[in-house]
């Protein structure tokens, strides 16, 4: 059985930030998925960084507007959409005022890690979740890659597990973008509470969790594992099978022929969801 639509909740994608392997995997996955002949929606988080004028962003006004509620305060989500003409792929920026303008990725520019980067990902899984279901979208198999997109598989197999657009979804995680080193705050886990979600959770986990944790707790409500070159941590191996959870890779999107790979990983991990039921 062959997956037929697939949706992208990435951290970074080249052009608009630097190349790195995390963003040339941000870029190129979705590409080799589209041309394959399959239906792709592509998310990433409107950095500080992202030159809105020089990428030719701009706000998608029948989507934008919602309100999140997280830390018992009302967060506008602004939804804006840019095109990489090159691979005929367009990609939703996930964008607000407190949490993503004029803020870099992970740290300050003195190099300081920002304190709320637990609840910045927060509002970013629940903001790609809540304009996918708006758009009445049903995904396949959704590929969450990189720390900013850690909360979704959780909200995915809880909050969401109801919605049409998510019921049947399959979850591939990428553990990649080790970039933070503090543990979360411990506002992170009252943050994480919304319908479904009450905390316990992250009873596994200790008050603090660490940003290893957080790849875990994505590990927890994923389906299977996708490596990325660089970011072959054992302990996250090694939990991903002991969850019994089907591990591909590491994937260097430059080798001759993985596009093909990368699709019989997608289609297996769908395939198993179907046999299941």
């Amino acid at each position: 059985m062959k997956t037929r639509k697939v949706l992208f909740i990435t951290q970074d994608i080249m052009p608009y930030v630097d190349e790195t392997p995390v963003s040339l995997l941000g870029r190129r996955i979705p590409q080799f998925v589209q041309e394959h002949g399959r239906e792709i929606r592509t998310f990433m988080p409107k950095w500080g960084t992202i030159n809105e004028r020089r990428c030719q962003l701009h706000e998608v006004i029948r989507l934008s507007g919602m309100n999140l509620i997280i830390d018992d305060t009302d967060r506008l989500l602004i939804l804006k959409v840019a095109s990489i003409p090159s691979a005929r792929m367009q990609v939703y920026f996930i964008d607000n005022d407190d949490f993503f303008m004029k803020r870099l990725e992970e740290c300050d520019e003195k190099g300081r890690e920002y304190a709320d980067n637990g609840e910045r990902a927060i509002f970013y899984a629940r903001g790609v979740l809540e304009t996918v279901k708006k758009l009445r979208w049903v995904p396949d198999i959704i590929h969450c890659q990189g720390w900013a997109s850690a909360i979704a598989p959780l909200y995915v197999k809880t909050s969401f597990r109801e919605e049409p657009s998510f019921r049947d979804s399959r979850i591939i995680f990428t553990p990649c973008g080790g970039e933070l080193k503090k543990p979360l705050t411990d506002q992170f886990r009252a943050s994480l509470k919304f319908k479904g979600v009450t905390g316990h959770e992250l009873d596994q986990f200790p008050k603090k969790m660490t940003p290893k944790d957080m790849m875990k707790l994505a590990l927890n409500y994923s389906d299977a594992m996708m490596l990325l070159p660089g970011y072959e941590d054992p302990e996250l191996i090694e939990y991903a099978k002991e969850r019994g959870l089907p591990v591909m890779g590491p994937v260097d999107v430059s080798t001759p022929g993985i596009s093909d790979s990368v699709m019989d990983f997608f289609d297996s991990v769908w395939s198993a969801g179907k046999e299941e039921l």
